[in-house]
């Protein structure tokens, strides 16, 4: 596991060889590349682990928990209106 931030598939982007997906990140809207999960196939709601721009792991809620409350241990706090809190 790396160091990650994860995030909820909002759509698909068309275009960019399906390799483009839009994804809320702590309420924030991000332009993320899955295209290093040519297996995987994304739809909204998912929940997905983000490295430089990049989705580098497919995810479940609690995995996304999990990685937020790792963050947290390093000194991230979530701010007050964070939708994963």
């Amino acid at each position: 596991m790396c160091l990650g931030i994860p995030g909820q598939v909002v759509r698909m982007l068309d275009g960019y060889g399906d390799q483009l997906a839009l994804v809320d990140v702590a309420g924030e809207h991000r332009k993320v590349n899955v295209g290093m999960l040519p297996d995987d196939v994304f739809e909204p709601g998912d929940w997905i682990i983000i490295h430089m721009g990049f989705a580098v792991e497919k995810t479940d809620e609690a995995g996304a928990q999990g990685a937020l409350a790792g963050l947290e241990l390093m000194g991230r706090p979530r701010e007050p209106n964070d939708p994963a809190r």
